[in-house]
């Protein structure tokens, strides 16, 4: 089984176990990939999902020994992509929890998810450049977004590897944290996510994802729209909480 989903309250952990090639993805863990992801945005018990590699590896990209054969990755215009979910857009954050290597298809993935946490001796980069294998699981779209486009252009042309440090830097990953507690770290984040009214938290992140490309007041009646529906949700019970006394000080 190339990929597990393990459960703790409203945190799904989807768990690539493909050691033996440093968890690179084929066609049936892709597959696996996105039937996981997709589960759990159907699942109304689960808020919150962490995206971790087995073995220390997080993915070292899509698995070139399958290329062109009967395991080989899905490469088509429509549907799921390459590397399974990068082509989705789920209705709940997901984290990626980075040990070791987050390279090629490994890094598109790293960058599909809302968060990233990386242990302090991970490695980033477009290391399929030296192979002659494209960026088509978003790369080229969500790196630049991500850090610019000058410094998404230098580790795309150059395929250099990017360490942890320099990747917090240019805000590639959001966390740096001990090698070996990388999905204690990211299980941590999700389930302090988690534990905030969700309907709020997910309209506030559909805003985000949404106001690419538009005008800013495209942007600020889209954002309007998704906090009235949130305020109707919630009927303003967490309104309510806050003027009785709750959270006050900090808690």
């Amino acid at each position: 089984m190339s990929v597990r989903i393990d459960t703790n309250g409203p945190v799904t952990t989807v768990i690539l176990r493909r050691p033996e090639v440093r968890n690179a993805v084929d066609g049936p863990t892709a597959e696996a990939l996105a039937d996981a992801f997709r589960a759990f945005d159907a699942d109304d018990r689960q808020s919150v999902a962490v995206l971790w590699g087995e073995g220390g590896t997080f993915c070292s990209g899509a698995d070139l020994h399958a290329v062109g054969g009967e395991r080989g990755n899905r490469v088509e215009p429509d549907g799921d992509g390459p590397m399974g979910p990068t082509r989705m857009r789920l209705s709940k954050p997901v984290i990626a929890a980075v040990e070791g290597h987050a390279v090629a298809g490994g890094l598109e993935l790293a960058l599909w998810c809302d968060l990233r946490v990386a242990a302090e001796d991970a490695t980033f980069g477009v290391f399929c450049r030296r192979w002659g294998v494209p960026l088509i699981d978003g790369g080229t779209v969500r790196l630049p977004r991500l850090v610019g486009t000058g410094r998404a252009l230098d580790l795309i042309l150059t395929g250099r590897a990017v360490p942890a440090s320099e990747a917090l830097e240019i805000g590639l990953v959001n966390r740096i944290v001990p090698t070996g507690t990388a999905r204690e770290a990211a299980e941590g984040l999700a389930a302090t996510l988690a534990a905030f009214p969700q309907a709020c938290l997910r309209g506030d992140r559909l805003s985000v994802l949404e106001q690419e490309g538009l005008s800013e007041p495209e942007a600020l009646a889209a954002e309007f729209r998704h906090g009235l529906a949130t305020l109707r949700a919630e009927r303003l019970a967490d309104v309510e909480r806050f003027r009785s006394g709750a959270g006050r000080h900090g808690a």
